[in-house]
């Protein structure tokens, strides 16, 4: 039976990931032609429900779904009976009995996404739950690593994933994705915002984790959203610990490394400004494959609700 919903990475089969990262090469093609636009999804609509703020990937799957000719309604949170004391089940039947298939959804939560999942016919995607997983952002990623490596898989390649690793959805769905992908990854962070068990290494100290030899490194936004406690003294002394500064960026780019970060930046912080334009930054090369990565989830996912006509 086709995939209904992407809730994770670590669900999917070895065949269903790389047949997302294959069509996500065929999904940018798209990109280059004059009229930007093809007509698969034509007739089906796609609902954002988004609890939390978000730019990217919010912007991004309404560009990826208007691309494959869906129509796209912006569930607004702060306006819906959400507020009055709507149930998830009240507001799901509503939805569905306006005939929508695909429904994004990021939430505060973990596990929300998959509760969502098992009551709706709906095609779920998971667009970011609490602290456990962002499965779109990861498969944006690798494919931009192996495009930018023209590497099928990422085979003995080193990503260091730096930052705050503990807080992070991100840092979770990508290590499983580079790990399946063949890639080593360690963590580098100060000990207080790295996980207490991990299966991969873990740095404290910067110094240390530049002499393990990264091929990339995986800048993470210190979430200080999601910080219920001081988890470092101050942001000026992250930077001059953990932080890709000016004198860093020059270390960076004579050893080559790529640099990443999912966006957004606290410049200053994980990352300075020049950073953002290296010559080997893929930064804003991520925001563009997000568009592409979205399009294959939607293209790739088979609603189980019947579509007027149907």
């Amino acid at each position: 039976m086709p995939r209904k919903d992407l809730l994770d990475i670590a669900s999917l089969s070895d065949e269903e990931l790389m047949s997302l990262l294959d069509n996500t090469v065929q999904m940018k093609e798209v990109f280059t032609r004059s009229v930007k636009k093809v007509p698969t999804l034509r007739g089906r609509t796609v609902l954002m429900l988004f609890y939390e703020n978000s730019t990217r990937t919010s912007t991004s799957f309404e560009i990826a779904a208007k691309r494959l000719s869906a129509d796209v309604i912006n569930f607004d949170i702060g306006t819906s009976s959400v507020r009055k004391g709507e149930s998830v089940r009240e507001t799901i039947e509503t939805l569905e009995a306006m005939r929508c298939e695909y429904v994004v959804v990021r939430h505060p939560m973990a596990g929300f996404a998959q509760t969502l999942a098992s009551m709706t016919g709906m095609s779920v995607i998971n667009a970011g739950d609490g602290r456990h997983a962002h499965p779109t952002q990861a498969l944006l990623d690798a494919h931009t690593i192996r495009e930018a490596m023209a590497m099928g898989n990422l085979q003995g390649k080193k990503i260091l994933i730096a930052g705050d690793v503990l807080h992070s959805r991100v840092a979770r769905s990508t290590s499983t994705i580079f790990k399946r992908l063949g890639a080593e990854v360690a963590f580098m962070g100060p000990g207080s915002l790295l996980p207490k068990s991990s299966p991969f290494p873990q740095f404290t100290s910067y110094d240390e984790a530049m002499q393990w030899g990264p091929d990339v490194m995986y800048l993470l936004r210190v979430q200080m959203e999601r910080q219920t406690a001081p988890y470092y003294p101050s942001n000026s002394e992250f930077h001059k610990l953990y932080g890709v500064t000016a004198e860093r960026l020059k270390e960076v780019s004579d050893k080559g490394i790529y640099l990443m970060h999912p966006g957004p930046f606290n410049r200053g912080v994980e990352i300075c400004d020049d950073a953002v334009t290296y010559e080997r930054s893929l930064i804003n090369t991520q925001v563009e494959n997000g568009v592409a990565a979205r399009m294959s989830v939607l293209y790739g996912l088979k609603p189980q609700v019947a579509s007027f006509g149907e």
